[in-house]
Formats: C-alpha cells, sequence, structure tokens
C-alpha cells in the first residue's frame, strides 16, 4: 500500500463539481443577477433625470428623452427576437451534440453540459432577453420632461452593450460546438481532464504505517448508484475529531447499493451519523472529479465504437491509443493502489482505494486489443505505445504490458494467415501505418 503526502482537500470542492455538472446554475443565477442590474440601472436613471429637473436643464432632458425613444424601437426588436434566436441556436446544437454522441460516445454529452462556453452563452442570452423586457416596462408615455420622472437611458446602453456581447459568444459557441463533433479536441479534452484529476490526487513518500484492527462498519443508506466522489475534507475532520481512521470500501466509480458497507472504521467508535452527512456523494453515472480511470474508459468506450463494424473507423481508435499512451506514461512512476488523506497534524485520517497500475493497462488495452486483431493500423499502433511504455516503465510494471503485447501478437498470427501480413501487422508505427 502506497502513502502519499498531506494536501489539504478543498471544502466546497464535490459542490463545485456537481454544480457543474448541471446545466441550470449558471443561467438561474445569471437571472438573478439581471433583476440587480436592471435595479442599480433604473436608480441611477432616475437620479439622472432627478439632476437634471433640479438643475433644469429641460433642453438636455428632452434629448435624453428623444434618444430613449429611439432606442425603445431597437429594445423592442430585440426583445421579440432573442427568444426566438436562443431556440433556434440551441436546437441546432443539441443536433450537433446527439450527432457526436452517435459517433463516439454518449459520455461525450458530459462535456457538452460542463463546458464554461455554453453555460456562459446561455446565461447572457437569457439574461439580455429578460433585460430587455425590464427596459420596456422602465419607459414612461409622458412627453414633457418637466413631469418625466426617469429617462432609461443606462438602461438602454446596457440592453445594446448585452447584444453585443451575445454576438460574440455566438462566434465562440459555435466555435466550441463544431470542435465538440471532431475526434481530436473530445479526446484531448477528456485526457486533459484525467490529468487534472492525477494532479488533485495528494502523493508522497512510501510509508509503512500500518492500520489499526478494523472495529465496525457504516453502511450505504442512500440511494443507489454510482459512488461518484466523496467529501474528503468532511471525512477528515469527522475521523480527526473521533481519533480514528476511516477507510473507504468501494472505489469511485463503483455501483452501490443500500445495506452495503461503503466505510470501515479502525481504531475506535464510528463517527455520528450527522457527521458522515453528505460526505459519499451517488449519481447516476460516473464524473471525472475524483475517478481516475473514468478517462481511460471514454476513451476506451470511444474505440471500440470506431472498431465496431457499424462505424468501422480505426484512425479515430489511433487517435485515442495517443492519448491513452500519454495517461499511462504520467502514472508510469506514479505509487497506485491507495491514497491516504491526513489531517493538520500528519495522522492519516482517511484511507482511499485506487486502480493499480494492473487496473489502469488492462483497462487501457484490454477490450481494444481485442478488437483490433483483424486492423493492422490499430494493431501497430497499439504495439508503439506498449514500446513506448516498456522504455519508460520501471522493472516492477513492465510485467502487464509484456502480457498485453505477447497477447496482441498471438492474436494477430492467429487472424492472418499469411506470414507477410502477419509481419506488417506486428511492425510498431506510431501512426498505426504511417
Amino acid at each position: 500500500m502506497s502513502d502519499r503526502g498531506y494536501r489539504r482537500p478543498l471544502a466546497l470542492s464535490p459542490l463545485r463539481e456537481h454544480l457543474r455538472d448541471t446545466f441550470w446554475f449558471a443561467p438561474t443565477l445569471g437571472l438573478v443577477g439581471v433583476f440587480a442590474l436592471w435595479w442599480a440601472a433604473s436608480s441611477l436613471d432616475t437620479e439622472i433625470v432627478a439632476h437634471l429637473r433640479d438643475e433644469r436643464a429641460y433642453t438636455e432632458l428632452g434629448d435624453l428623452m428623444s434618444f430613449a425613444q429611439d432606442a425603445k424601437t431597437i429594445v423592442t426588436t430585440i426583445s421579440s427576437a432573442m427568444m426566438t434566436f436562443i431556440g433556434v441556436v440551441f436546437s441546432i446544437s443539441l443536433v450537433a451534440v446527439q450527432m457526436a454522441s452517435g459517433q463516439l460516445t454518449p459520455r461525450v454529452v458530459r462535456i457538452f453540459v460542463r463546458s464554461r462556453i455554453s453555460k456562459l452563452t446561455l446565461t447572457v442570452f437569457l439574461a439580455t432577453f429578460l433585460f430587455s423586457l425590464l427596459v420596456l416596462t422602465s419607459y414612461e408615455s409622458e412627453a414633457d420632461p418637466r413631469r418625466v420622472t426617469s429617462v432609461p437611458l443606462v438602461q438602454s446602453m446596457l440592453t445594446l452593450a448585452m447584444v453585443g456581447l451575445s454576438l460574440l459568444l455566438f462566434i465562440a459557441y459555435v466555435s466550441a460546438t463544431l470542435r465538440l463533433m471532431q475526434v481530436g479536441p473530445v479526446t484531448d479534452r477528456i485526457t486533459r481532464e484525467a490529468l487534472r484529476v492525477l494532479r488533485r490526487m495528494p502523493r508522497g513518500p512510501l510509508s509503512g504505517e500500518p492500520l489499526a484492527p478494523e472495529t465496525t462498519r457504516v453502511m450505504h443508506t442512500g440511494r443507489a448508484g454510482v459512488l461518484r466522489d466523496v467529501n474528503v475534507a468532511r471525512l477528515v475532520r469527522a475521523a480527526r475529531r473521533q481519533g480514528i481512521v476511516l477507510r473507504l470500501i468501494p472505489r469511485i466509480g463503483d455501483f452501490v447499493v443500500p445495506g452495503t458497507p461503503v466505510l470501515a472504521v479502525h481504531g475506535g467508535a464510528a463517527p455520528p451519523r450527522h457527521a458522515l452527512a453528505y460526505t459519499v456523494s451517488v449519481g447516476v453515472e460516473r464524473t471525472p472529479h475524483q475517478d481516475l480511470a473514468f478517462g481511460l474508459r471514454q476513451l476506451s468506450d470511444i474505440a471500440l465504437r470506431a472498431l465496431s463494424a457499424a462505424v468501422n473507423d480505426p484512425t479515430t481508435a489511433v487517435q485515442c491509443l495517443d492519448r491513452v499512451v500519454q495517461f499511462l506514461a504520467a502514472v508510469v512512476h506514479l505509487p497506485l493502489g491507495a491514497v491516504h488523506h491526513r489531517d493538520g497534524a500528519g495522522h492519516v485520517r482517511l484511507v482511499q482505494d485506487v486502480p493499480e497500475w494492473t487496473d489502469l493497462v488492462d483497462l487501457a488495452f484490454e477490450e481494444i486489443r481485442r478488437c483490433s486483431t483483424d486492423t493492422p493500423q490499430v494493431s501497430r499502433r497499439l504495439l508503439a505505445g506498449i514500446d513506448d511504455l516498456l522504455l519508460l516503465a520501471p522493472a516492477d510494471r513492465r510485467k502487464p504490458l509484456l502480457r498485453h503485447r505477447a497477447l496482441l501478437a498471438q492474436a494477430v498470427e492467429r487472424s492472418a494467415p499469411e506470414a507477410a501480413e502477419r509481419a506488417f501487422a506486428l511492425l510498431p508505427d506510431h501512426q498505426g501505418i504511417g
């Protein structure tokens, strides 16, 4: 079991990631902000009119009213056209996402949901629509500058500015959506998320510190589902107050059902139920927040779909293998097996099981290897990737790589009757067939 040095976890990290997995939070927050912006702009317009009336600058006030009436036509057009524009844009975008999920994997929809530019674009679009409606309520029918109480000058200018921002975001959003339909950007995004999980994992020197005997277990009482993540900060705090060590029994990504053990307690009594509330998050699907293997799972899914008879796109599988090798090269020297989370005093308080090196190699190569025996382009790239990892891997981590290399060679020999075909399919090539 390996140990990693303590790094204080972020208390709000799970909440922040869960909100990123929703598509309602940012637009809702934006709509609330629109009301605050409109109230501030309306108050400023009222103060401007009051100042001009105090100064008896009725000529300037009349000019402002004339400008505001001209702007009213534009604001009215914006309010009537913005909602239609939103519906058309996002209908086309959802069709594009559906095509991408059909060609690659349904899990790419999660990338769209978590996309900051998508949420920002929808937020600004809806905010512009709502703000224009609020501005229309600020126009007065009074034409006498001496009796008018407010002229929506600032509000009209803000509306025009929001329309300009919406047009710029529309260009950025279309560009981002088109990239989502391309294999390269999608696999790059998945790999960067997987590497981000790897960087967040605390690691440090090995330690032989044994755990105290197991005293009890905490059962899962929530709904059945996939273990998405755990609130490390809250669990560490609960274990420190109780003077115990908690061990997470299922891995992140495992499917848990009510009544099964989720935490093992070492060295004392279990923390009270309220101290463990909201520490384990269960959902309907895996997320990349703390799941080290989820990136490889997605890359493998895309490669398998590309190698299916219905798609028959080995080049996409080669692109996935490029990223698979990149990720394995990043973890080849890192300690794996278990993560030890410590409190501020340096005491181990939470032990979390993570995939071993062999688990990651099998996930990365097993299914793709079985489907690549009839595709020389993929078998050649797979061999080149394994050879690269053999150069990087220490001696104790070469065994699973050599096993997959040997199994691939045996499968190709069985599927290719001609010696020349076998030799060609077993020639390592970083481009598949360069």
